[in-house]
């Protein structure tokens, strides 16, 4: 049947295993949302029985938790059916967890032909996603009231200890409430209060950098979700904000001293990350607009300038949470750059030396973040035309040179004309740029080649 397969169920039935789809996809195939991977539970066998019978179709990678097999992905050998799924698909016995203590890995995890699927239903985290579904007769296990739940639209753990199993599970819960926009039942909430402080216990990957295959940790996802700020609300309210995020206490209930503000300046960022997922922004800005204000309350006792204080913290929460690299540096230079003033009255040239200055991905960035910055705030109908101007200007110079790969000449060129590589060329260059800049129609070869030697000749 190679190449036949309509869908990853379609294929897991031909595999000749009593499988039930778990979990998430469950739960988003009931709210008629995009499925984006399937897992299986497999009841009535163990481990070993299981490899058994999946080693024929492909090749097989144990599934490990803290040291602990419990369960294998299968790597399909069919073409067709690995494209349906190309990390693998995961199947497991059905298991039981039990907590040993507050770390990640404190827990006993057995997993074995002898417990039920049920059993297994009630080791998840909420209700919601504590469902199985029969691939062979679609029949649905939902022991927990799943999927009442799932029409309230309410947010339940399937046990008391839910969050001390696992507190990361309190970040999960926040992300499901700006995804879902979904509200916690008043003991969730309780257990969100009480098992708050196990989150200085979760791996920082975890919740911001991402150890999950789609390498985004929960405050990431909590961010891209239709309701972050509503999310970020419960997480204060229930002191979750300050165990994973301590830097933003300070700004919980702080009133800021300007006409501008009529927030205190917790609500002023919440509007602001709202306001920014209101207009699909992506992560980076999304980021930024939380982390963009941190520096006010020690600007405003010493007086320096809040940007530049708030980059700092934002480098220290970025690097603490083990975002990549790149993305750090991006959006503490958002951060950084973001209280810049737009112009009253923009001209093409503000809007290259705006590009030149950044580039178009940061600039185009903070443009995402001042909109949302200037909506969070009370600003006049002036104000915020002059803001549109601005952006639109910055838009219509994107194809105007703004950049070396811009210039009609390179360094070679330089070269070929008698310069030496070296700090000199880069500088020369640079000197090229801002001409280029402040008139596009200098960018012809030869004007730049006089120029580029004018300023050889006048050189100390």
């Amino acid at each position: 049947m190679v190449g036949m397969w309509t869908s990853l169920a379609d294929y897991v039935r031909s595999l000749g295993l009593d499988a039930w789809v778990v979990g998430g996809a469950v739960r988003d195939e009931l709210l008629e949302l995009p499925v984006r991977e399937h897992d299986f539970v497999v009841p009535g066998v163990g481990h070993a029985e299981l490899r058994r019978a999946l080693e024929p179709h492909g090749r097989i990678e144990d599934l490990v938790v803290a040291e602990q097999r419990i369960g294998v992905r299968l790597l399909p050998r069919d073409r067709d059916a690995r494209a349906l799924q190309p990390s693998g698909v995961e199947f497991t016995p059905p298991r039981v967890e039990r907590s040993t203590g507050p770390g990640r890995h404190d827990f006993e995890i057995v997993a074995d032909a002898s417990i039920s699927l049920a059993e297994d239903m009630e080791r998840r985290d909420f209700t919601i996603n504590a469902m199985a579904r029969r691939l062979e007769t679609g029949e649905l296990l939902d022991p927990l009231g799943g999927q009442a739940d799932l029409e309230r639209r309410l947010l339940r753990t399937t046990t008391p200890t839910s969050f001390r199993d696992d507190p990361l599970r309190i970040v999960r819960g926040l992300r499901f409430v700006s995804q879902l926009g979904f509200d916690a039942d008043e003991d969730t909430l309780r257990q969100m209060r009480e098992w708050a402080a196990g989150i200085a216990y979760v791996s920082a990957e975890r919740i911001g950098g991402g150890l999950a295959s789609d390498g985004m940790g929960e405050l990431s996802k909590l961010l891209l979700g239709v309701e972050p700020a509503k999310a970020l609300r419960l997480a204060r309210d229930t002191g979750t904000l300050e165990q994973f995020l301590p830097e933003l206490a300070a700004t919980t209930g702080y009133v800021q001293d300007s006409p501008r503000q009529h927030l205190t300046l917790d609500e002023h960022v919440f509007a602001v990350v709202q306001l920014t997922a209101d207009a699909g922004d992506r992560l980076e800005v999304r980021l930024c607009a939380l982390l963009h204000d941190l520096g006010k309350p020690e600007s405003d006792r010493s007086g320096e300038d809040h940007a530049l204080i708030g980059s700092g913290i934002a480098k220290r929460i970025l690097g603490r949470l083990r975002y990549p690299r790149r993305l750090q540096e991006h959006v503490t230079a958002l951060v950084r750059e973001h209280a810049f003033h737009e112009l009253a009255d923009a001209q093409p040239v503000d809007g290259r030396r705006f590009l030149a200055r950044l580039g178009e991905e940061a600039a185009n960035d903070l443009l995402a973040h001042k909109a949302a910055d200037m909506r969070g705030k009370d600003r006049t109908d002036h104000e915020h035309a002059a803001f549109a101007r601005f952006r639109e200007v910055v838009a219509a110079e994107l194809s105007s040179p703004h950049r070396l790969a811009d210039l009609a000449i390179d360094g070679e060129d330089l070269i070929a004309s008698g310069f030496d590589e070296g700090p000199e060329l880069g500088r020369v260059l640079a000197i090229l740029l801002v001409e280029v800049v402040e008139d596009p129609n200098r960018n012809e070869r030869e004007w730049l080649l006089e120029r580029a030697m004018l300023e050889r000749r006048d050189a100390p």
